[in-house]
């Protein structure tokens, strides 16, 4: 019989992360009578000894909630903990401390719900002697050995949206718009969107591009009389020969780069070699928030249970996945380090070029 389970969220939010929460919850309890423990903010309130107890109430009426009712955090890597004393900073190894506030919980195994930087602490857990189970999270659906990341498929449909209005107002104005989208290393959102929403160009971190060639793609569909090009863009995308764009370097922060600004480049590099005006609308935390769709509850809500299961069979240091339909677990070990990027030979990316989509290759 379970007893008592711990889960957390970390890392950025994205839509269904409460429904994992939901199908964690109503099957420990509702299954096998399990008590479940929240921790507040991913690992900061595992550090901290913060939590509250989730039961059937705090379960209720979740499922199509986006964000996550514990709280998130992507700065607090309990292996190397930002501590401030006196004025200065250091970063201490708090896993120790951690195992002892879930031992003094009497907790049975924790749900790990997280992308890379999440799971890879969650590895390192269960090389330390913790029994626990994760779920893989990440807006991008670059986590490697997971077919489909939820929440990478209400962004997909944000950021179609997007692409519906932006037709309207490009081609009533007679301009390039340029949306710019999430995408660190992966264009799974620019391409999966792209194609849904006709965009005219791809613009991808995994193919590095020639802005010539995506200016002669806008020039070829004018002198064919449509005066206007739609171009969707993942934020990691970057020039032959040249670098990603970086907005902002935080210091002290364990992913310190934050990228933004390569639609507005690309936006500005076509008005001087096309004489079109160019515009740049720039997704952003938009495609993090909202109401998960049902792809999603559905998927969020089979990751939760499977995780549950997971513990109830004792397959610990395993994360769930989607394998094609199936649900399946495959080591947290095999998961992290590695990320699933677009291949140029892909399905995806030869169709898209079948139906005359320009990636400025």
């Amino acid at each position: 019989m379970l007893k008592k389970i711990g889960v957390l969220t970390g890392g950025g939010d994205c839509p269904g992360l409460n429904a994992v929460l939901r199908a964690v919850v109503k099957t420990a309890i509702g299954k096998y009578g399990c008590e479940v423990i929240g921790f507040k903010d991913g690992y900061h309130g595992l550090v901290l000894n913060e939590w509250i107890q989730l039961d059937l109430s705090k379960a209720s009426g979740i499922l199509d909630r986006g964000g996550t009712i514990l709280g998130s955090s992507n700065r607090d890597n309990p292996f190397s903990f930002k501590v401030e004393e006196n004025g200065k900073v250091t970063y201490v190894d708090k896993s120790d401390q951690v195992m002892a506030n879930i031992q003094s919980h009497n907790i049975e195994a924790m749900v790990l719900i997280g992308g890379d930087g999440t799971l890879t602490s969650a590895r390192d857990f269960s090389r330390k002697g913790l029994k626990v189970v994760a779920v893989p999270k990440t807006i991008d659906n670059d986590l490697s050995s997971t077919d489909v990341t939820f929440g990478f498929m209400t962004a997909v449909d944000t950021a179609t949206e997007a692409l519906d209005k932006l037709h309207t107002t490009a081609e009533s104005h007679h301009r390039i718009m340029v949306l710019e989208v999430m995408g660190r290393y992966a264009g799974w959102i620019a391409l999966e969107s792209g194609i849904a929403g006709g965009a005219d160009m791809i613009i991808i971190p995994e193919i590095p591009y020639d802005i010539h060639k995506i200016a002669d793609k806008a020039l070829e569909r004018q002198k064919a009389g449509k005066n206007f090009s739609i171009v969707v863009v993942a934020e990691g995308a970057k020039p032959k020969g040249g670098s990603m764009v970086v907005s902002q370097v935080v210091k002290d922060s364990p992913d310190p780069i934050r990228l933004g600004g390569i639609g507005q480049k690309i936006a500005q590099d076509l008005t001087e070699i096309t004489g079109m005006d160019s515009r740049v609308t720039v997704l952003g935390h938009l495609q993090r928030g909202g109401r998960p769709n049902p792809y999603d509850r559905i998927l969020s809500t089979r990751y939760g249970a499977a995780a549950v299961e997971l513990i109830k069979n004792k397959k610990f240091g395993m994360m769930v996945s989607l394998q094609g339909n199936e649900i399946d677990a495959v080591p947290i070990e095999e998961a992290v380090g590695q990320l699933k990027t677009v291949s140029p030979e892909s399905e995806l990316i030869n169709i898209a070029r079948s139906i005359g989509v320009e990636f400025g290759e």
